[in-house]
């Protein structure tokens, strides 16, 4: 069960650093994108929280031995290694942009046998970059501590559920909780059948909140009062959202 310490204060000055997190995430993630067993719910892509960092999925060299990438955010470097242990790091502070950042992890990993095409669209950013290392450790702070009431929620509740993992694309920490119902939705020109499913996470940007978002979304649900400070949100995503300093 989840530890009774409280949520950290987010800095209300932690933008600049979250947004160079995302844009290196970016940069991270298209590594397995590019070289990790394709999951059919592209959960190769995600990064994981573990107790050294964020880490990827693991992905398989040329000559056998296992590489993974590590956001370590409490020595503010990420870490290349192998099977065989660390090969390389790079400096999360340095004021990389997004670009150059993954450009380097590109040529590490390159240097280790690995040849691919890069999906540059996602991490290509030339602005400079702030990084503040005290936002960043407290940011980690929060995201273990909602890592850690998630994964005691997620263990407790009935029926298949998902990895919890953070999404680059929107650097927000979630899992799904899949129903028994089929839907149908049209993707890519095709009508393609998926389960019900609720997505239950933490997104750290702006007024940082929790979310739950139902799909389909019925909108009869907004009818129905929610507790603890929680509210509905139907602008751009359909859901609720109880705000993480009313939490903290």
């Amino acid at each position: 069960m989840p530890s009774n310490e409280a949520f950290p204060h987010l800095p209300d000055d932690w933008e600049p650093t979250r947004a160079t997190l995302h844009a290196y995430a970016h940069g991270v993630s298209a590594i397995p994108r590019a070289h990790a067993p394709a999951h059919p719910k592209w959960w190769h892509v995600s990064l994981k929280v573990a107790d050294d960092g964020l880490v990827t999925d693991p992905v398989q060299l040329p000559n056998g031995d296992s590489l993974r990438l590590r956001m370590d955010l409490e020595r503010h470097v990420t870490v290349i290694e192998t099977s065989n242990g660390p090969v390389d790091e790079f400096d999360m502070a340095a004021g990389d942009t997004g670009t150059a950042f993954a450009d380097r992890l590109i040529a590490a990993v390159t240097g280790l046998g690995l040849k691919g095409e890069y999906a540059r669209e996602k991490f290509e950013n030339e602005e400079v970059r702030e990084y503040d290392s005290e936002a960043a450790e407290t940011f980690w702070e929060a995201l273990t501590k909602a890592h850690e009431v998630f994964d005691a929620h997620r263990t407790a509740i009935d029926g298949e559920v998902g990895t919890l993992q953070l999404w680059p694309h929107g650097f927000d920490l979630s899992f799904e909780w899949f129903g028994t119902k089929i839907e149908t939705h049209e993707e890519d020109g095709e009508t393609r059948e998926y389960p019900s499913q609720l997505n239950l996470g933490f997104y750290p940007a702006g007024d940082a909140y929790f979310y739950s978002n139902p799909w389909p979304f019925d909108e009869s649900l907004t009818a129905t009062e929610l507790p603890h400070g929680a509210e509905w949100h139907t602008e751009g995503w359909q859901g609720t959202m109880l705000r993480y300093a009313d939490l903290a």
